[in-house]
């Protein structure tokens, strides 16, 4: 992952989403109701939920707000029912593309997707012909200019909780965990009052495909199309995009 910074790219996402406060709180609400749904309305003993709410907080959602997603998918509240749904394909250039949507009619989401696909250059393709190229793992970034630590102190706390790896620049520590070990490093850090600036379990490529000037623009308007969408909750791609640094 050295000379791809997650912290690069996830600079236009975050931005997109604090300019549309209510679309990001209408997606953390699903959210919450899908992991509640699955696993109980308790985040002590619901991992997923847990974290669900640890995001919805991180974007600050009213507290009302988290509290009544969890109450519909534990029955106290009428609402719908959301399944969580993969699309993957390929964007211009042919970039893999995942889409991970909250949707409760299947049948209008895969449509839009698709539309948006075939509009900007891409198309679809089976359920696993690019889920291969992605791993998921957590990811912590610190900005550095929120601690005094070095890079040593950082790789040793990070380490010692769990941490895979961990790459520094001059502006963030970048750690990467194992699904598993994420909460016990996302904690370790906390109780050691670190900031931290983003803290989520993701989707990371194995490899990055450059992208031709045209398909790059293509690609731009493909992702921001898709954030437009109700239902899509995340899109992973391994498009090394320049304008997204």
């Amino acid at each position: 992952m050295a000379g791809h910074s997650k912290w690069k790219n996830i600079q236009r996402r975050k931005n997109a989403q604090d300019a549309k406060k209510g679309k990001v709180f209408m997606k953390m609400a699903k959210e919450l109701y899908v992991a509640a749904k699955e696993g109980g309305g308790d985040p002590e003993m619901n991992p997923s939920l847990r974290l669900a709410i640890d995001k919805a907080k991180a974007s600050n959602m009213p507290n009302d707000n988290i509290e009544r997603a969890i109450k519909k998918a534990t029955g106290d509240l009428d609402g719908a029912n959301y399944e969580e749904v993969v699309y993957e394909g390929y964007g211009p250039g042919g970039a893999a593309v995942m889409v991970e949507l909250l949707t409760d009619n299947k049948n209008r989401a895969a449509a839009d997707v698709r539309h948006s696909f075939s509009k900007h250059g891409g198309n679809l393709g089976e359920n696993g012909c690019v889920a291969f190229m992605f791993d998921r793992k957590g990811y912590i970034v610190v900005e550095r200019s929120t601690t005094s630590a070095d890079e040593d102190d950082m790789m040793l706390l990070a380490i010692e909780a769990g941490a895979e790896e961990m790459e520094t620049t001059e502006q963030v520590f970048e750690i990467y965990t194992s699904p598993e070990q994420f909460q016990d490093v996302k904690q370790q850090l906390l109780d050691n009052n670190y900031q931290l600036s983003i803290a989520e379990v993701t989707m990371f490529p194995q490899t990055y495909a450059s992208l031709s000037e045209d398909d790059e623009t293509k690609m731009i308007k493909l992702i921001e199309r898709l954030e437009d969408l109700e239902d899509v909750q995340e899109i992973y791609h391994n498009a090394e995009l320049v304008d997204e640094s």
